[in-house]
């Protein structure tokens, strides 16, 4: 220790202690609950134009998904098998077009999913009977790949949350 450090000891009453262990409590149980309503947060919104030669041709908005909504779309489409030597189910293969479809269409603000993946009319015109399916007729390989990579880094999958976490 430096020599011109100095620590000094404060004594407080139980009063004191106890007032200051409730406002914490109250800063912690404000940060959970925050921390908590991403989903419904609109700063975490983000805005996505899909364009094609210099012209927006289609805009949505899309929203962080937890760790359960990716998980349950994954399981959705991932074919399992049992395995008979353990017993237990083990994923063979994963529709990974129709799982990317799946992602984009839970992440989409209901609102603008309403309006714009389930359009019935672009259903009909389309030959498709969900909006993931539609998803995967009108939004080229790319096109995906980049929502899903926005998808992603909204939800906390980026260098850019770790070093959040760390700091």
């Amino acid at each position: 220790m430096a020599e011109n450090t100095k620590i000094t000891e404060i004594e407080m009453d139980e009063a004191t202690n106890k007032g200051m262990l409730r406002r914490n409590e109250d800063d912690i149980l404000t940060g959970l609950l925050t921390a908590a309503n991403y989903r419904n947060d609109e700063d975490e919104i983000t805005p996505i134009e899909i364009s094609r030669n210099g012209k927006v041709l289609i805009k949505f908005r899309i929203r962080p998904l937890s760790e359960e909504e990716y998980t349950r779309v994954r399981n959705k489409y991932t074919k399992f098998v049992r395995n008979k030597n353990l017993g237990i189910k083990m994923p063979e293969d994963t529709d990974t077009d129709m799982y990317r479809n799946a992602i984009i269409y839970e992440a989409t603000v209901e609102e603008d999913r309403a309006k714009v993946w389930r359009n019935k009319e672009a259903w009909t015109q389309l030959n498709v009977i969900s909006g993931p399916q539609l998803i995967g007729k009108v939004l080229k390989a790319g096109e995906k790949d980049a929502v899903c990579d926005k998808i992603d880094s909204i939800s906390g999958y980026s260098a850019l949350a770790e070093e959040t976490v760390k700091n």
